[in-house]
């Protein structure tokens, strides 16, 4: 039977592998705490490579949904978030679009072939002290 010397130092000897997981969210309040967008990381394993990522689309009491999204790399990459009309707004993380509306709580992968934003930036997903935070625009 192990001691608890034994069991101290194989917990400690664990902290490191732990500390590479990833399990986040933070969000962009749009109308108080029951209108947001939520980005959700997880990284179960510290071996792997990506993350998993989800947006939860959320208004409150009419709707509320998680929809995975693309994998991204361990360090975040920066998710501008830009107004696209009456309750929906685009998202950019990297070369990829999404487009949520929080109408019916809904998510999708936008081909936005302009490339541009289609309405102000409002601000941007991104680590700040090691962790994931929405900052507003001109902040």
């Amino acid at each position: 039977m192990p001691s608890a010397r034994t069991k101290a130092i194989a917990a400690l000897a664990m902290l490191p592998m732990l500390a590479a997981c990833e399990n986040s969210a933070t969000a962009f309040m749009i109308e108080g705490s029951q209108h947001a967008l939520i980005l959700v990381r997880e990284k179960p394993y510290f071996w792997q490579s990506t993350v998993n990522q989800a947006l939860i689309a959320s208004r409150l009491p009419h709707c509320q949904r998680r929809i995975p999204i693309h994998p991204d790399g361990t360090e975040l990459t920066p998710m501008e978030v830009f107004e696209a009309g009456d309750r929906l707004w685009a998202l950019r993380q990297g070369s990829r679009w999404y487009l949520v509306g929080t109408d019916k709580c809904q998510v999708q992968d936008w081909d936005n072939a302009a490339g541009s934003a289609p309405g102000a930036a409002l601000g941007t997903f991104r680590f700040k002290d090691g962790v994931a935070t929405f900052i507003p625009a001109g902040k």
